[in-house]
């Protein structure tokens, strides 16, 4: 099963479908389900020109209990924004902690001539 889209302003980009697959992809090599994700899209405020519409769109995801809502010029820049967040770590990486001064400088005192 793939990601449910949801759309009030005619549907995504066909840009956005062929990557796609490659997020969804992503999403289960990183132990996620998509079939568990709703994306929706949606206008982000009111047209400020008539003839023009609106400049941003409102994407929201639903996964589980939890939901986020980001509001991107258009569905690629959204789709990257997605796909970073599948992408990225739980938390920090974790870095060696480095010695402190007085540590160091102690360590060469100990050591024999």
């Amino acid at each position: 099963m793939s990601i449910i889209l949801q759309s009030t302003v005619g549907g995504f980009s066909a840009q956005f479908m062929r990557k796609l697959p490659q997020v969804e992809q992503a999403m289960r090599d990183h132990g996620l389900d998509p079939s568990e994700f709703v994306i929706s899209k949606d206008y982000a405020s009111t047209a400020t020109i008539p003839i023009m519409g609106p400049f941003f769109f409102n994407y929201s995801v639903y996964f589980g209990e939890e939901e986020f809502t980001v509001t991107e010029p258009n569905d690629m820049v959204f789709l990257d924004f997605f796909l970073n967040r599948v992408l990225a770590a739980d938390g920090p990486p974790e870095l060696p902690e480095r010695p402190g001064l007085i540590r160091r400088l102690f360590g060469w005192m100990s050591q024999p001539v």
